[in-house]
């Protein structure tokens, strides 16, 4: 029989929201694939897991893939974590999850923090209907592209945005959507995490004057 491959949310911030079962899983797995073996050492020494790791990075991912599987269908079992949050969310691991579900391999969600869910339960916009776009696109032509597309949709959009081009990307949001109103989220759940609300022009202008440090996540109206 193989083993089963386990996607396990590890913290974003805060290493106390890690679950009591996703400790339980990282411990007992025969193997750990990590986005960065360096990031994840961090948090198995903070729990005292000792654990074999192997980098399975976005750049390596295709590489390791047959690997992984390899390893799952000699009966061992293995834990997907990305750095921080759900694996195969904006995160390296899609292409291990569906070559394990190709070959049969059971596949168990092992659920906790989510940057997404987290941000959305704070924000103060209506969550009965949201799109997660992600990243948006690195090209100007594309990005207006994807902007203009989504300018018909009726309900909330979540975002994620680089520190370096939060500013410019939402100047584009404001000329393309209108001033919507908006949460910019920033670092969640650490020490400096922080909740600006307002609309796009209020927060073009102060990303103008303040560039933005941390990880950041963008609610729209």
């Amino acid at each position: 029989m193989s083993g089963t491959l386990y996607i396990v949310a590890t913290p974003i911030g805060n290493l106390e929201d890690i679950t009591l079962r996703a400790k339980r899983i990282l411990a007992e797995v025969d193997l750990i694939a990590a986005e960065d073996t360096r990031h994840t050492r961090k948090l198995l020494s903070h729990f005292d897991i000792h654990t074999k790791l192997i980098s399975f990075s976005q750049h390596h991912e295709k590489g390791k893939t047959h690997k992984v599987i390899e390893i799952l269908k000699r009966g061992e079992n293995v834990a997907l974590v990305s750095d921080a949050g759900t694996p195969c969310i904006s995160d390296p691991g899609y292409p291990l999850l569906t070559a394990a579900i190709e070959e049969g391999v059971d596949v168990v969600p092992i659920p906790g923090a989510s940057a997404v869910i987290t941000a959305l339960s704070a924000a103060g916009l209506p969550t009965d209907r949201f799109t997660f776009i992600g990243f948006l696109p690195e090209k100007p032509g594309k990005r207006t592209k994807v902007l203009e597309d989504l300018k018909s949709y009726e309900h909330t959009l979540v975002f994620y945005l680089s520190k370096w081009k939060a500013a410019r990307q939402i100047a584009e949001m404001l000329e393309i959507f209108g001033d919507r109103r908006v949460c910019l989220c920033r670092e969640l759940t650490k020490v400096h995490e922080e909740f600006r609300r307002g609309n796009l022009s209020s927060l073009a202008e102060h990303l103008e004057k303040n560039p933005p440090k941390g990880e950041l996540v963008l609610v729209l109206a």
